[in-house]
């Protein structure tokens, strides 16, 4: 089955052209990237498997324009790897909220559309953009099947006690405020892939999956199901990132927004898009950035990667005592598999688990590893992630079940 993966932000849409024959035999196609949409010029990169990159400026006014890009890329005789666009037998969408609507991933119908349309206010820069892709595909191929793939899906098995906040019961009734958890897609498939390479029986297993780039949540999977995650209402809880500051003491915020005089929109910015890597440090929201100033002596790159390390170390500790346990610790995403001095320094603390760190074949970047000792109590890993190749699998299992 051909499926088109696409993952919209409100300027940008990601996209991925996978032939599935099954879950884990498939082809990648192609993937590629559309940025400055609704801005004067935008941009289309593509890369067809086996073919040179191609890149294109062209004004792309909405999503919709920027999805007929995609597919005339597609199509392209020089750069592209369809004969025409009846070979797309379905598309999947990445939408970053659904709330308590979403607990797996769904066949997309009107009805869907207009449930993603009310938790939107959950997720006000991420899922109106999710829609606009929905509604893009629909306009361009109408009558090809597609499917909604929501991050905050896999944490819906959380406990009311995990998910809960400590807050008047009212708040929740009225607004549906409680942790929702994010990264969902991205957890269930290291945990699940990591099981597997790691030699455990996903079903009776306790995994704390730690997924770390410019946005970084950690999870208890327990048995296969998250129990409990870092992020929260928002993506802004839990760990130091890019540029979201984590958990803070609530009342630092009222305090500078009454020292500084903002706004709530204004102190929402600060919190997610200054604070974090960016604002700790002065310098940069990219871990890299950091990592090179930090080798140069700069005392806030220090200080911020000192930071991140206790936090994931802290965050590991309470989820192993969460779940009484735990067999299995992995690193993904763009800092957990390329960052080898933060994985190091992670596991060095937790000796007290029994953890044996193996510092040899610690030394890789992006490549499946255990990092752990054939007798450590506990195994750590590296493992890739790939969202996109999930939310192809979910789609490749819905469009199946719906027309059997």
């Amino acid at each position: 089955m051909i499926i088109l993966v696409l993952n919209c932000g409100s300027s940008s849409l990601k996209y991925q052209l996978l032939d599935m024959k099954n879950d884990e035999v498939y082809d990648l196609l192609a993937k590629g990237l559309v940025e400055r949409i609704g801005m004067e010029v935008g941009c289309l990169k593509h890369q067809a498997a086996g073919k040179e990159k191609f890149e294109k400026e062209m004004p792309i006014e909405n999503h919709t324009v920027g999805i007929k890009a995609v597919l005339d890329a597609l199509l392209d005789k020089e750069h592209g790897v369809l004969s025409t666009l009846e070979d797309i037998e379905a598309v999947g969408h990445r939408v970053v909220h659904g709330a308590e609507e979403f607990v797996c991933s769904q066949l997309i119908t009107d009805k869907v559309v207009a449930q993603l349309e009310k938790c939107s206010v959950f997720a006000p820069l991420h899922n109106p953009a999710n829609i606009l892709g929905i509604k893009a595909v629909s306009e361009v191929l109408p009558t090809v099947p597609q499917v909604g793939v929501f991050d905050t899906a896999f944490h819906q098995s959380m406990p009311p006690h995990a998910y809960m906040y400590g807050l008047p019961y009212e708040y929740y009734e009225k607004y549906g405020i409680r942790r929702y958890g994010f990264h969902g897609t991205s957890h269930k498939y290291v945990s699940a892939k990591g099981a597997k390479f790691a030699g455990l029986d996903l079903e009776n297993s306790k995994i704390i999956t730690c997924h770390l780039g410019n946005g970084s949540s950690i999870a208890a999977v327990l048995n296969g199901k998250s129990v409990d995650t870092t992020m929260g209402f928002t993506p802004l809880e839990g760990l130091i990132m890019g540029t979201r500051s984590g958990s803070v003491d609530p009342d630092v915020v009222t305090y500078i927004q009454e020292k500084e005089g903002l706004s709530a929109a204004e102190m929402s910015k600060v919190l997610n898009k200054k604070s974090g890597f960016l604002g700790l440090s002065c310098l940069s929201s990219d871990a890299r950035d950091l990592d090179d100033a930090a080798n140069e002596g700069n005392p806030k790159a220090k200080l911020v990667l000192k930071k991140l390390t206790y936090e994931i170390t802290k965050y590991i500790g309470a989820y192993a005592a969460a779940m009484n346990g735990v067999d299995l610790i992995v690193f993904t995403g763009g800092i957990g598999e390329n960052n080898s001095r933060l994985r190091r320094r992670v596991c060095e603390n937790l000796a007290f688990l029994g953890l044996k760190f193996d510092y040899d074949a610690n030394a890789v970047r992006g490549v499946d590893t255990i990092i752990t000792l054939p007798d450590s109590q506990v195994k750590a890993a590296l493992i890739t992630t790939n969202e996109e190749l999930m939310i192809a699998r979910d789609t490749m299992h819905i469009v199946q079940n719906e027309e059997e």
